[in-house]
């Protein structure tokens, strides 16, 4: 056989493993704390914040820490290697992604989700009337 058909089939290979690689990473699951310590890979687990738990960040290791709760009532102590996410505070809910270790869930990302600017109260659509 030709050594540029061979080499060939070797790239389509090589990207397509790459590519089932990426998409098993990039395919993360949601589940609840539960579920959560169970698991060998990445999980997403999505809550609230626990306001009257402690929240810190050290700025000697950059790790902000928090209690979040997940939808079915588990609290659990959040680690994350970073900064407080923006609008944390008023965030009506919180998905992390990551993993558990020694207790705790190590977060790798955290995303917030705040309300609406669009969506109002009842005094909000009563100023539209």
């Amino acid at each position: 056989m030709n050594i540029k058909i061979i080499l060939a089939v070797v790239v389509i290979i090589a990207a397509l493993v790459f590519g089932a690689v990426s998409f098993v990473e990039t395919n993360v699951e949601y589940t609840d704390f539960r579920e959560a310590e169970g698991a060998s890979n990445k999980v997403q687990v999505k809550g609230t914040w626990v306001q009257d738990r402690e929240t810190k960040f050290d700025a000697e290791t950059s790790q902000f820490t928090f209690y979040m709760m997940d939808d079915f009532g588990k609290e659990v102590q959040v680690v994350y290697d970073g900064a407080k996410p923006n609008n944390f505070e008023i965030a009506d809910a919180i998905v992390v992604k990551g993993k558990f270790h020694d207790g705790a869930f190590f977060a790798e990302n955290i995303l917030t989700k705040c309300p609406s600017k669009y969506e109002g109260g009842p005094e909000a659509v009563q100023k539209t009337l």
